[in-house]
C-alpha cells in the first residue's frame, strides 16, 4: 500500500477526495494554493508591505520556511504537489519532469501594490487542466483553444480577482479547487503546515492502511486513483508554447506619455491588451520612474 495524503495539502484530504469523492466525475481541472510558505510569504507582502526577503525571514523564524527554503519559494514543492494531483485526478502517470515550474523570488513588492492598484492579489498556483478530450464545454474559442490534447501542467504566480475565494487564502493556508463534470466546482481549504497538521493526515493514511488486512487487492482503492489498466499513458504535458493565459506586464518607461507606445508595440507583437495604465504614485518606491501595467487577453505563454 501507498499512502501520501499529507505529502499534499497536509490538512486538507484532497487525494481522498479525488480519488473516492469525487470518483463518479470526469475531471476538468484542477488548481489552487498547496505551498503554505509561499503563501506566507505572498500575503506578508501584500498586508503588510514588507519586502520578500524579510517575508521569508518570518516565515523560516515560524518554522514554515527551512534554512534553505529553495523548494518552496522556487516553485519545486509545489510542482511535486500539482503532479501527485493531477495522476489522482486524470490518471495519468507521475511526470513532475514535464511541469512547467516558477517561483515568487523575482516577485517585487512594488508587483504586488501594482496588483492591488488593479484589483488583484498575487498567489503562487498549482494548476493541472485536461485539454483537448471533450472535457471543456464553452464558448468556440474554448474550444479551439483545446484543440491540442493533454493535460497543462504548471506552477506559476497569478493575479487572483481580490474578490475571489482563493484571494482570501492567506498566511500558511492552502485552498485547492476541482472541477468536475458532475459535482461543477468544489474547494478545499486548510492548514498547509504545521506538525498536528500533518500528524492528522498521516494518521488518516495509516487508519487506510489498517483496514485494508483481511481485504483482497483487487478491491484496494489504486494509490494513484486508477487500476493500472485505466492509467492513460499516452497522456502527454504541453509544452509552454500550447499554454494559453492573461498575462500581467510591469514595464518602466521615462516618462508617462510613453504608455501608448507600449500598447502599440503589443499590438504589432499580436498581443491583445485588455487593460493598460499607469501605476500609482503611492504604488511606487521613491527612486522609481513611471510604470505602465498592462493586463493582456489569452495569448499563448511563449509569445509573452
Amino acid at each position: 500500500a501507498v499512502a501520501y495524503e499529507g505529502a499534499v495539502a497536509v490538512s486538507i484530504p484532497i487525494d481522498k477526495a479525488l480519488r473516492e469523492g469525487l470518483a463518479a466525475n470526469h475531471i476538468e481541472w484542477v488548481a489552487g494554493i498547496i505551498n503554505g510558505t509561499t503563501n506566507f510569504i505572498l500575503s506578508k507582502m501584500c498586508d503588510e508591505g514588507v519586502g520578500f526577503a524579510k517575508a521569508l525571514q518570518q516565515a523560516q523564524a515560524l518554522g514554515y520556511a527551512e534554512a534553505d527554503p529553495t523548494f518552496d519559494i522556487e516553485g519545486i514543492d509545489a510542482a511535486h504537489k500539482i503532479t501527485l494531483l493531477a495522476a489522482n485526478a486524470f490518471g495519468m502517470p507521475v511526470r513532475f519532469a514535464d511541469v512547467q515550474v516558477e517561483g515568487i523570488t523575482t516577485l517585487l513588492g512594488l508587483d504586488v501594490a501594482c496588483a492591488e492598484q488593479l484589483g488583484y492579489r498575487i498567489k503562487l498556483l498549482g494548476v493541472a487542466r485536461r485539454r483537448g478530450d471533450g472535457a471543456a464545454q464553452g464558448s468556440t474559442q474554448d474550444l479551439e483553444q483545446d484543440a491540442e490534447q493533454g493535460v497543462e501542467l504548471r506552477v506559476q504566480p497569478a493575479l487572483v480577482p481580490a474578490t475571489h475565494l482563493m484571494a482570501q487564502v492567506n498566511g500558511s493556508m492552502n485552498g485547492i479547487m476541482v472541477k468536475g463534470d458532475a459535482a461543477g466546482i468544489t474547494m478545499y481549504y486548510g492548514a498547509g503546515a504545521g506538525s498536528e497538521q500533518t500528524a492528522s493526515a498521516v494518521i488518516a493514511d495509516l487508519v487506510d492502511v489498517a483496514r485494508l488486512q483481511g481485504t483482497h487487492a483487487a478491491q484496494w482503492v489504486p494509490h494513484l486513483g486508477f487500476h493500472a489498466h485505466a492509467m492513460d499513458e499516452q497522456l502527454a504535458v504541453l509544452p509552454r508554447a500550447a499554454v494559453v493565459t492573461r498575462h500581467y506586464l510591469r514595464v518602466p518607461v521615462h516618462a508617462a506619455q510613453q504608455a501608448q507606445a507600449i500598447g502599440a508595440w503589443l499590438a504589432t507583437q499580436q498581443v491583445p491588451v485588455l487593460q493598460l495604465t499607469l501605476a500609482q504614485n503611492k504604488a511606487l518606491p521613491p527612486s522609481s520612474g513611471p510604470q505602465v501595467l498592462v493586463l493582456t487577453d489569452a495569448v499563448a505563454q511563449s509569445t509573452v
